[in-house]
């Protein structure tokens, strides 16, 4: 359908493709797993009352659609993943009672994943407050951006990812505390905390600040959204206000819903002012149909406070497969095919089921075992044993609520593990020995089996099967079944290839691979998150209480698992035992005196991981002197002594960044203080890894430091902040940056959709 031209009318508004029944559009993306940009555009000059839906890919855009005469024109954006078969399709469908839908262009492009890659947890609030933290947002959900909000004097018509960023004033509540400031001069994005593709310098160099002479102590902004969705809330910040290299002393607060509130720090955060940075946090809307977000004030603190942008982006969950349309003028084709089809499958019938009859012929005659599970799901036998306090995880979740088909029969265990080859043992622990096994479908596991006389028993073993029942992750190793009966308690996990941490820490072997300072840390980071997902990921979260390099396992690519849930225990469960439990050399000293276990106690465990991490020895040898046989204690004596370089795996001497080092023993530091209070948080740990993890993958003037590749005392020069990678670097899917620095003109990703052109 056409348009009558007017001379101030875009060409891609003058022309639309109408659809009368469900079509779709298929698109293929530059690469997979990559992030595309789709946006639709809708002018009003076609609007005959019909409503309709718009989809991609499952994820549904519009919902009984329609547009307006009294609108210009409607942009609709969504930014999704695509998966691996590096295709996405745009379904147009009429909503009932209505005779069609339309769209004028679709604009399509791949951008860079940075802006879009959640991966770290991210705070999730409610107006009632703070419920948890989620995280891989990328991987369940795709993008509908709502608002994007200069704050300051003007709107940006266009930035490198061809967005539009609207004035805040509409939706500020009071003006009156607010003053718009602008930084004169140029900006320029250091690539580190956030770069042009997450938001453009304009916004980065406005911003409304707080006034100090107001009786008002906040500024906040309202913003409209759909109820009982859920949003991405992206608030960039940038002090625009301080002026040289030193950032002042203080903080100030960014509130969502008046309940929950982040303190903001930027010379924490980036350690010096103009540097631009933001942070994520997943809202609710729940039936209060709109989003506010406030900055406030914190007594006798130097710091500005200001807000310098705001992103307000739906996330959509996939509603699942997009379906076939029906294509008009083919009956006829269709009612044969269906003939056809009909005797095809009739045949496949046929063939299956005489295949079926001499399988079952076949499988009287096989001697070899079947494997087979039963429906229980956690061991029956002498329930009573174990009912103690140290098992209220049991208690609360009583055996017959689940149906996981977990059980597996002794004589599988017996095939799988070669009647317990001893050639086949890969390990060897407080529970019993571990056995590389293979099951009759030929998948690989590792079958721990419980030996009698050992410290661990029926207790540890049901807590096991009940934890890893609950818990699915990523770096948590999985349970794939177990075997309780003839008085045998084994545990049977996926296998993982390359051992243990300590195996590549410690081992003197040959042939065991050493790890580079980068692999290290990015091990260390993958048990972080496990562990945080511990911690944070069920209501109550749960303490390990056996964090250690033998705990955390490696698979074939080398990402880290946790493992060993034995001495587990819900965070709220109370302590009435006197027995410690856990591993000599990780033992939170507070949990020894007190004998009070919490989510602090795996900190402390994981720093003396870190430590074992840098120098490559165990948490314990006692064939070496008292005063050094406690990993942790000679270590820690060391670093406050400001050796830190005698301290460290030779192997990676002149091979660590002084900044990464730096940053890495700080958090070592941090971990192992006295009691639980001093300790970070596990997520602050992550948090300050992934740091240590970028300074590695910088690419440093060596001259600069040719001095001091391990002096720690070293501090970020300038200079290297302007240097620093993108907050994404590690990951995959990168668009690197001369790969994106130039996008396509208008020619190029729009799609003018013409009425001789339907799909067919």
């Amino acid at each position: 359908m056409h348009k009558n031209s007017t001379s101030n009318t875009s060409e891609i508004y003058k022309t639309a493709r109408v659809f009368t029944q469900k079509s779709w559009y298929e698109l293929k993306a530059d690469a997979s797993n990559s992030f595309m940009i789709v946006r639709l555009h809708f002018s009003p000059f076609f609007s005959d009352g019909s409503k309709f839906d718009v989809s991609v890919s499952g994820f549904t855009l519009l919902s009984n659609f329609s547009v307006e005469e009294k609108e210009s024109i409607v942009i609709r954006e969504l930014i999704i993943r695509i998966r691996s078969h590096g295709r996405f399709t745009i379904e147009f469908t009429p909503s009932s009672g209505s005779s069609s839908a339309f769209v004028n262009a679709i604009e399509a492009f791949t951008a860079p994943s940075g802006p879009f890659m959640q991966v770290a947890p991210s705070p999730h609030i409610s107006p009632a407050g703070y419920i948890g933290e989620m995280d891989n947002i990328s991987s369940s959900y795709a993008f509908s951006p709502i608002y994007r909000v200069n704050i300051g004097v003007r709107s940006i018509d266009r930035d490198t990812l061809r967005r539009k960023w609207t004035p805040d004033d509409p939706f500020i509540f009071k003006s009156d505390p607010a003053k718009n400031v602008t930084l004169s001069g140029t900006f320029n994005h250091n690539e580190f905390w956030a770069t042009k593709y997450d938001a453009p310098a304009d916004v980065y160099k406005t911003a409304k600040e707080l006034t100090t002479n107001s009786s008002v102590n906040n500024i906040t902004w309202n913003f409209g959204v759909k109820k009982n969705a859920m949003y991405l809330v992206r608030a960039h910040f940038c002090d625009i206000i301080s002026p040289g290299q030193d950032p002042p002393i203080g903080s100030f607060n960014f509130f969502i819903y008046g309940q929950y509130n982040k303190e903001i720090n930027p010379g924490e955060k980036v350690k010096a002012p103009q540097i631009p940075f933001y942070y994520d946090f997943v809202v609710d809307s729940v039936e209060s149909g709109f989003v506010n977000v406030s900055i406030g004030a914190i007594p006798a603190s130097k710091q500005p406070v200001l807000l310098n942008g705001l992103e307000i982006m739906e996330l959509l969950k996939n509603l699942g497969i997009v379906g076939i349309p029906k294509i008009s003028g083919v009956d006829d084709i269709q009612n044969n095919g269906k003939k056809v089809v009909g005797c095809a499958v009739g045949v496949v019938v046929l063939v299956l089921l005489i295949g079926f009859f001499i399988w079952l012929k076949y499988q009287k005659r096989k001697p070899v075992v079947e494997t087979k599970r039963d429906t229980n799901t956690v061991p029956s036998d002498d329930w009573s044993s174990c009912m103690t306090k140290n098992t209220e995880l049991i208690i609360d979740h009583p055996p017959q609520i689940l149906n996981l088909n977990l059980k597996f029969q002794f004589a599988d265990i017996l095939q799988a593990t070669n009647s317990f080859d001893e050639s086949l043992v890969i390990g060897k622990g407080g529970f019993g020995k571990v056995y590389k096994g293979a099951l009759i479908d030929g998948k690989t596991v590792a079958v721990k089996r419980c030996e009698k006389g050992q410290g661990q028993g029926r207790p540890e073993f049901v807590k096991e099967i009940m934890v890893l029942t609950k818990i699915r992750h990523q770096h948590l190793v999985t349970l794939i079944g177990y075997c309780d009966e003839k008085s045998e308690m084994i545990l049977v996990y996926e296998y993982m290839e390359k051992g243990t941490l300590q195996d590549h820490l410690c081992n003197t072997d040959k042939d065991i691979e050493k790890l580079s300072w980068s692999q290290r840390l990015e091990i260390c980071i993958g048990a972080t998150r496990g562990l945080h997902y511990l911690h944070t990921g069920l209501e109550p979260g749960i303490i390990h209480g056996d964090v250690k390099s033998t705990n955390i396992l490696l698979n074939e690519n080398y990402t880290a698992k946790v493992g060993d849930f034995g001495i587990s225990r819900w965070d709220n469960d109370e302590e009435s035992e006197m027995d410690i439990k856990g591993s000599f050399g990780y033992l939170d000293p507070e949990y020894v005196s007190c004998l009070k276990l919490t989510q602090k106690s795996d900190v402390y465990s994981f720093g003396v991981v870190l430590l074992e991490v840098l120098c490559a020895r165990p948490a314990l040898d006692n064939t070496l002197p008292f005063k050094e046989a406690n990993l942790a204690d000679w270590a820690m004596n060391h670093i406050k002594d400001g050796m830190v370089e005698k301290i460290v795996d030779p192997y990676l001497v002149d091979k660590i960044n002084p900044n990464s080092l730096t940053k890495y023993w700080e958090t070592v530091d941090k971990c192992l203080k006295n009691t639980g209070d001093e300790r970070p948080s596990i997520y602050d740990v992550l948090w300050d890894l992934e740091y240590a993890l970028k300074f590695q993958q910088m690419v440093v003037d060596k001259k600069a430091y040719e001095d001091s590749t391990m002096k720690t005392s070293l501090l970020l020069s300038k200079s290297m902040i302007n240097r620093l990678p993108s907050k994404y670097n590690n990951d995959d899917s990168q668009v690197k940056e001369n790969s994106v620095s130039s996008y396509p003109s208008e020619s190029q990703v729009f799609s003018q959709l013409k009425i001789g052109e339907a799909p067919q």
